[in-house]
């Protein structure tokens, strides 16, 4: 009897509100029975939308899916300031009216187009003295935070009904729209937190093609799991593609530089593919030795 290949690929999941992306992989192990299960991008419990889980060897792109650049949807609340920065933390700061009007919040907006600073909450997952903000945070601390460099690419006001506003926005990884949020705020003068959030897009996975945690669950009994799974190398189209020589399979299996024509697309990493179309490697080309090396085996 033939002994069934393990799970490997990428889910991309609709994140519900109220679960912690922590809490989803929990979810996925146990219905997949894997512990080898890890996320994409963490996305808070108030936020839902794209949330990509990744599942046995596909574990070893998730650097690459969280270099993505993101797209979301968030509404936000003007008048009301909060410490975690969204509806979720302890008001903060109110105003009785909010008195500003759309031309100044599409103003307010030109301010954080591009490439901006934008300092971390304090109620966030990075570690600062080995510990993470979160934790200090819930001691009451508040501790300085360095800036840190994002890129908005896209920040499109969608809808204003005072006092809340719902915009889209296109940006790179590592910025929070929870900071986003409370800046316009602190901007217009009246303060902000963010009301809701989803995420449209992460990378090329859109919310149009995610599934619900039901649907996994569903598939899970069913056997059907592997429908549900986009391939490892859907993570990894924005590299170049090579087919190798056939026989030259087995020298990848061990790690070992493998012939081919010179790259035509530059330096850098490449997938590499059988003469049959499956999926190999990521390999990078060697010029002194006009071979491609193995950076990363996955057959």
């Amino acid at each position: 009897m033939r002994r069934e290949r393990p799970l490997s690929g990428i889910l991309n999941i609709n994140k519900p509100s109220g679960l912690t992306s922590h809490d989803v992989v929990d979810r996925i192990r146990r219905i997949t029975g894997m512990r080898k299960v890890g996320h994409a991008g963490t996305l808070d419990p108030l936020a839902t939308g794209v949330l990509l889980v990744c599942v046995g060897k596909a574990t070893r792109v998730v650097q690459f899916l969280m270099r993505s650049p993101k797209v979301y949807r968030a509404r936000i609340r003007l008048g009301v300031s909060t410490d975690t920065y969204d509806a979720e933390g302890q008001v903060v700061r109110s105003v009785p009216e909010v008195s500003v009007t759309r031309e100044e919040v599409e103003e307010a907006l030109e301010a954080f187009k591009g490439v901006i600073e934008q300092v971390p909450p304090m109620y966030s997952a990075i570690k600062v003295g080995g510990k993470r903000l979160y934790e200090l945070a819930r001691q009451g601390k508040e501790i300085p935070r360095q800036p840190r460099k994002v890129e908005i690419y896209r920040l499109e006001l969608l809808e204003w009904d005072k006092p809340f506003l719902t915009l889209e926005v296109e940006c790179s990884p590592g910025t929070y729209i929870r900071s986003l949020a409370h800046d316009i705020g602190e901007k217009l003068g009246c303060g902000a937190c963010l009301a809701e959030l989803i995420r449209l897009r992460s990378g090329h996975f859109t919310l149009e093609d995610a599934v619900m945690l039901e649907e996994v669950e569903e598939a899970g009994k069913a056997g059907k799991l592997r429908k549900l799974l986009h391939p490892i190398d859907a993570a990894l189209v924005d590299f170049p593609a090579i087919t190798l020589e056939p026989g030259e399979e087995k020298r990848i299996r061990t790690g070992q530089k493998v012939r081919g024509s010179i790259p035509e697309n530059g330096q850098g990493l490449h997938r590499a593919y059988s003469f049959d179309g499956r999926f190999l490697a990521l390999v990078e080309w060697d010029a002194e030795a006009k071979m491609w090396q193995p950076k990363m085996v996955f057959i």
